[in-house]
Parts: C-alpha cells; structure tokens; sequence
C-alpha cells in the first residue's frame, strides 16, 4: 500500500468563479465546461498519466451538493477493500464503497475517526 496523496477534491458553488479563483491565484489549469459537476484541476505540467515532474498532485473541483461538504484529500491504496476494512477496525465509517472511477480503477470514501471525510483510490 502507498499511503500517497494522489489527488484531492474541492467544493464548488459556482464553477466558472471557482474556476478563477483557483486560476487566476495558483496557476492551476482547469479545463472543461464548468457548468458540469466536475472539473479536472491541473496543478502543475501534466502529460497523459498524470503529473509529469514529480512533487506534485492534481484534482478537482466539484458542485457541492451538501453545506458542510469540504476538501476531501485522496489517499492511493493496493486494495480499497481491505483498507476500508481496516479503517472500520481503527473505528472510522465506510461512507461510500468501492466504485468504479472510468477505466482507470476504483474510488470509495470514509470518516476517519475525527469525522473528516477522506477519499481512496485504487489503480486497476
């Protein structure tokens, strides 16, 4: 199991400002139409897998669909099964099960047991 930060995901309630806000004070790229749900938020140079130098991690922006929805940082594990188990063994919760994140691999998120929501992320 990594245990790396691969990816984190922050809160919109308007894309297109969102998406200037991050542009315009970090750099970032944001591509995609920003009246969908999901916008890819690139860091830093980035080629077709991803972060092209190392130090760095992309993410992404999403429409908030709850008030107390926060930035969710995303861990890499080699089995999102298993870790989920083992997260409910230390006493954190299983939000929301293994799903499937394209061709790419798999996604699930938990509480931990301060009651941050936390991502997963399982290559294929």
């Amino acid at each position: 199991m990594s245990g790396r930060v691969v990816h984190f995901e922050i809160p919109f309630d308007d894309g297109d400002r969102a998406r200037s806000f991050y542009r315009d004070a970090f750099g970032w790229e944001i591509p995609g139409a920003a009246e969908g749900s999901y916008l890819v938020a690139n860091t830093g140079p980035t080629g077709d897998a991803g972060p092209s130098e190392p130090g760095f991690v992309n993410g992404g922006l999403l429409r908030r669909e709850s008030p107390g929805d926060g930035p969710i940082v995303v861990i890499e594990v080699d089995d999102i099964d298993g870790s989920l188990a083992r997260v409910e063994e230390l006493g954190g919760t299983t939000i929301l099960g293994r799903r499937a994140v394209g061709e790419i691999g798999f996604a699930a998120y938990f509480k931990d047991v301060e009651g941050n929501l936390m991502g997963l992320f399982q290559s294929s």
